[in-house]
């Protein structure tokens, strides 16, 4: 049995108050950084975890896809992408120290391999990933039946 002291709510918190700040900011910098409002178009594959970003046909950046995890509206349900096995294993990067981070902290969240999806909690899980990945910013996808979650990381300028 695990003798380790039950998660502190207040702790999570913190964690969440934190990584919400730190991914405002670094997502209002990549957004200004890098100009993705307007007229931008986007790319994205999980098989290379790569992302680009166009305008008018010229890719203007790259970086590289980190894959959260996943809503289905259908069961309404998250599941953390380190715990699905149909994933290629570059879009998982380094998503398992997530799972570390919850367990080693007693964030249950986190280690969880799912849970009910409800948005806010949601939202919660996907900033502090992003805080404990060190990531540039967040992106998701929407389809009829479900999210993809994102984590955006080595942004640079698209050569040639």
């Amino acid at each position: 049995m695990d003798d380790r002291s039950k998660h502190d709510h207040s702790d999570w918190e913190e964690v969440v108050l934190a990584a919400r700040e730190r991914a405002r900011a670094r997502q209002a910098l990549m957004v200004d950084r890098f100009g993705l409002s307007g007229d931008v178009q986007y790319h994205w594959s999980l098989d290379d975890a790569r992302i680009t970003w166009s305008r008018a046909g010229k890719v203007f950046l790259a970086g590289r896809l980190t894959m959260i995890g996943s809503v289905s509206l259908a069961q309404q349900s998250w599941l953390w992408s380190w715990a699905n096995d149909s994933l290629p294993r570059a879009v998982l990067g380094d998503i398992e120290r997530v799972r570390r981070y919850g367990e080693e902290n007693d964030f249950p969240v986190l280690p969880w391999p799912g849970f009910d999806h409800r948005p806010e909690l949601v939202a919660e899980a996907r900033m502090v990933a992003a805080s404990v990945l060190d990531a540039d910013g967040l992106w998701a996808e929407s389809t009829d039946d479900g999210q993809l979650h994102f984590l955006v990381h080595d942004l640079a300028p698209a050569t040639g």
